[in-house]
């Protein structure tokens, strides 16, 4: 469903749009205060925290077990691609570097080895705890008001996968924009949701918009409202990047997802395609490929970097 076939206006508290979706008891807005899509009613910060610190007491940690063997050498490819471009931009002296939500700690450990002084901050205690088993400095806790000033002052500053997470994405990054220096960079990773391949794959297939997850995903960005959202903020956005859109597999037929099993044989595919691109020593084609979606606004994930003036 598209805004353009929305009908239904939804006011709550300062928010107000229309209905883009419906899940979980939960509406899902355009909204014209904040600029993109989220959840209404949107859970207190401190319920959220608690929920959220629940669910990591209760569930192993993303990523741990599937980084072993030819994904760790994927995601590494990845984190070299944005460890480049915050170099690039920063010059040859300007190496600290603060992930926010850095979850088992893979991204730091690239970052570490490239000679970056690293902090990561997580509210996962499995997370963290493998984290520091890599040799890396994590923080246990929320990035919030409280944690926020004690973490220093940084040269990069990268959220993967955080702000779809969080009640108030605008105060999130404001926090993360007082620890960032001037001329430092900002990366912020989030899903690339109710984008034209997801909707075009959604009629096709005859499914539900199965990215609509309230309790876990409270806003829904794609790469135009989370670059506004930043230039907002006084950021400067310079790059775009992504990864494989894995709607193209539901394109051609393959409905990963209700499949698990078929859902990770989708997933070693896109994995196979990077990782055979960079064995050919094509890399710049494969990152020139993820540019070039980005800019059309393809792509399963919307990777904005951003400068602070």
């Amino acid at each position: 469903m598209g805004i353009a076939a929305a009908e239904t206006i939804i006011a709550w508290q300062s928010h107000e749009g229309p209905r883009i979706a419906r899940a979980g008891g939960h509406d899902i807005i355009q909204c014209t205060m904040c600029g993109f899509r989220h959840i209404v009613p949107l859970p207190e910060p401190r319920a959220f925290e608690h929920t959220y610190r629940d669910v990591y007491a209760r569930e192993p940690v993303n990523g741990v077990s599937s980084a072993l063997g030819d994904d760790q050498s994927w995601s590494e490819i990845a984190h070299t691609d944005l460890l480049e471009s915050f170099e690039r931009l920063l010059g040859p002296l300007r190496r600290r570097l603060l992930d926010i939500g850095s979850g088992p700690g893979f991204f730091l450990r690239t970052a570490k080895a490239r000679g970056w002084r690293v902090l990561g901050i997580e509210p996962s205690r499995i997370a963290s705890t493998h984290a520091r088993g890599l040799g890396v400095e994590v923080a246990e806790g929320f990035f919030n008001p409280e944690t926020a000033p004690g973490l220093g002052r940084f040269d990069a500053i990268q959220l993967n996968n955080v702000l779809e997470h969080v009640p108030y994405p605008t105060e999130t990054l404001l926090l993360a924009r007082e620890m960032l220096e001037p001329g430092g960079v900002l990366c912020v990773n989030v899903p690339n949701d109710f984008s034209p391949l997801q909707v075009a794959a959604r009629v096709a297939s005859g499914l539900p918009e199965w990215w609509v997850s309230p309790k876990r995903h409270l806003n829904y960005f794609d790469f135009d409202s989370l670059s506004d959202l930043l230039a907002r903020l006084e950021f400067d956005p310079v790059e775009r990047t992504t990864s494989f859109p894995m709607e193209m597999f539901l394109l051609m037929g393959e409905n990963y997802t209700g499949d698990p099993a078929l859902g990770r044989a989708c997933h070693a595919k896109r994995r196979r395609f990077d990782l055979a691109l960079d064995s050919t020593g094509m890399k710049e084609t494969r990152r020139a490929f993820y540019r070039a979606l980005a800019d059309a606004g393809f792509g399963r994930e919307a990777i904005v970097i951003a400068v602070k003036p």
